[in-house]
Parts: structure tokens; sequence; C-alpha cells
């Protein structure tokens, strides 16, 4: 049976994410921006935390861990490479590491490039990844540590999971993603649709979070610097796709 995921508003723009397996009763929440909706999203389904998996160490994605811990003194989770600046861990992982969540196995991608160490979380029976600020609806994280060229590898990783699979990413970010990808993208008939569909959700309250693999590798400008119509739009026809993305990157962070 697949996991239920539950997507929870945190914050002004975060988002924090329970994976619940209805067969063992194990619940994991991916990232703790705050302790107050994550607790009482718990206590409204009658669930108890057995899993924290944190994705990297930015203060909007732990702050809320220690209050909820008091209350669910889960096993906590985090990459092995990010152990000196996470909070205390009872689990490090490194990239391809995989380990038991119920019936789920879950495997542990290094995906640095927002931080070094970032890591995201994939779910192959239940296909959804929780990708945090690496990969992001339309988007991908600002580069903090590490490199346009890690990223890119970084993204590509996550790029060559299945079509189907959910992303779960860690902001709502996408109207403002999708007007910076109508820049670099104009002629994409599919992103023109969803740009559509984002701001009528929007202005109905409702989340962007989460998407598909399909849907960003067919919208997101930060998957498509392979794309010759991205590329003939950037001047950049024919160039290494890691270039053209350092381009649209360089592009995003001043836009």
């Amino acid at each position: 049976m697949p996991l239920e995921v539950v997507t929870i508003p945190c914050l002004s723009d975060n988002y924090a994410f329970l994976a619940h397996d209805a067969a063992s009763g194990n619940t994991a929440l991916v990232d703790a921006p705050e302790a107050g909706p994550i607790l009482a999203e718990l206590d409204k389904r009658g669930w108890t935390l057995s899993h924290v998996l944190l994705t990297h160490h930015h203060w909007d994605h732990v702050d809320g861990l220690s209050a909820i811990l008091e209350r669910h003194p889960a096993k906590v989770v985090g990459a092995a490479a990010d152990a000196h600046r996470l909070p205390p861990l009872d689990q490090q992982v490194s990239d391809g590491d995989t380990f038991e969540f119920g019936s789920e196995q879950i495997r542990a991608l290094d995906v640095s490039g927002h931080t070094v160490g970032h890591v995201a979380y994939y779910m192959p029976d239940s296909a959804v990844v929780f990708t945090a600020d690496s990969l992001m609806a339309l988007g991908c994280g600002r580069l903090f540590e590490g490199t346009a060229p890690q990223m890119w590898a970084s993204l590509g990783k996550l790029a060559a999971l299945p079509d189907e699979t959910i992303v779960c990413s860690g902001h709502e970010y996408t109207q403002s993603n999708a007007k910076f990808a109508l820049t670099v993208d104009p002629t994409n008939a599919a992103l023109q649709k969803r740009a559509d569909d984002i701001d009528r959700a929007r202005a109905a309250g409702e989340p962007t979070v989460p998407s598909t693999m399909a849907l960003e590798k067919a919208t997101n400008p930060f998957l498509r610097a392979a794309d010759p119509a991205i590329q003939a739009h950037l001047g950049m026809q024919n160039s290494d796709p890691a270039e053209v993305f350092a381009e649209i990157r360089t592009r995003k962070d001043s836009f």
C-alpha cells in the first residue's frame, strides 16, 4: 500500500511533509520548519512520529525539531556530510544508502548544490521523492555553498527518477518561479499552461506543491538546459548543458 503523504504549510512559505505507512503505523516527518502546524497535524490524524528525515541544515528546515521531539521522540536521520551542523542524528546517511521504513525502503540521494550535504529521500515503492531545496517546483535552490556543475549533476540524478514520481519540495515559490521560467523558455506551451494553472491555484489559496517529475521535466527550465529552444533563446546553441544551467541560475539569482 502506498504511503499517505500530507503537505503541511509552515512559516511564511515553507512546507513540511508527513509520510504515513498504514501497514506498520510508522510516520516520518520530512523537515521541521516550525513545531506548531506539524504537531497539530499529528494530533488531528492520531499519528505518532517514528522518524524525522532532515534534508539540510538551514534554520527554516530544522528549527521546530526540538519541540517536536519533546512530544514525539522519533529517530532523527540526516546526512553524514552535514552532521556537524545538523541537530543530533540517530542515523547518518550518505548517497545511495537505504534503510527500512515500515513496509517501504527509503534511499538517500546526495543532491548538493544549494548546500553541500543536502540530501533528498526517495521512496520508490510509493513513487515519491522529498527534495526540499534542491529540485523545487519550477525551480531549484540558490547555490549558497555548492557550484553550478554540482547542482546540475544533482538535478540530473533526480530527473532520472521515473516520470510518475511525486516531487515534494520545500517552498511555495512556484508562482515567482513560473514568471522567471517564461523569460528563458517563452515558447513552451506546457509551461504557459502550468503558469496559468499556478495563478488560478494561488488565487484560490491552494498549494502548488507537490508536483510530478514528468511535469518538472516538461516545464522546469533548470532541468531543461539541454533543450534547443532554451539554448537558442539564450544565444547558447550547442553549448554544454551544464554551462547553460549555470547561465539560467545566474539570471534567476538576479531576477
